[in-house]
């Protein structure tokens, strides 16, 4: 599994994760956060560089990789 230990993510970038995370379209994310769907992609794009995901496909691997460290989040007393 993909670890998020070694990627940099800034607070921009977490919440369009955690948005994907939620099931958000580009376009939902988008207009929640107030921002273009273009930026979004390019947001995106930037952190699967970042994670080494060359294939668009393999998204869901940074989706769940951040699922994960949020759930690890809140399991930690």
């Amino acid at each position: 599994m993909l670890s998020l230990n070694h990627i940099k993510i800034t607070p921009r970038d977490e919440q369009v994760l955690q948005l994907l995370i939620q099931g958000c379209s580009n376009k939902e994310i988008a207009t929640q956060l107030n921002i273009s769907p273009r930026t979004v992609k390019q947001h995106l794009r930037t952190l699967f560089l970042r994670a080494g995901i060359r294939d668009g496909r393999k998204r869901v691997k940074l989706a769940t990789a951040m699922f994960v460290k949020e759930q690890m989040k809140h399991a930690t007393p």
